[in-house]
């Protein structure tokens, strides 16, 4: 009960490497769901991976965690974090229900 008390962590995460093409968008989606947290992730054109996430600390540093790792097939050769301003991603309506999202 303590930790919901605290302010939600958003994260901006540039992933680079063999990431796409192998299934990271979707698996990032999955994971962010499983974790309870809020946000999107999208390929871009110079061939990284771009997500935001947002919810408690505990749960977006679990999810850095994965982004460093990715799913089966990926090889993550950098990950670049930027710290943000929580914008209400990690609840998107009174039922406290949370939606990630891949962007294309």
């Amino acid at each position: 009960m303590q930790n919901q008390s605290l302010p939600p962590v958003r994260v901006r995460v540039f992933v680079s490497g063999l990431v796409q093409g192998v299934g990271y968008r979707y698996s990032t989606r999955n994971q962010a769901k499983y974790l309870g947290l809020g946000g999107w992730v999208r390929n871009l054109p110079d061939g990284r991976v771009e997500a935001v996430f947002e919810g408690s600390k505990k749960a977006v540093e679990e999810m850095i965690s994965w982004c460093r790792r990715g799913p089966t097939g990926a090889t993550v050769s950098e990950l670049v974090l930027e710290y943000e301003d929580p914008e209400g991603d990690s609840l998107r309506d009174s039922s406290a229900s949370r939606t990630f999202e891949i962007r294309r």
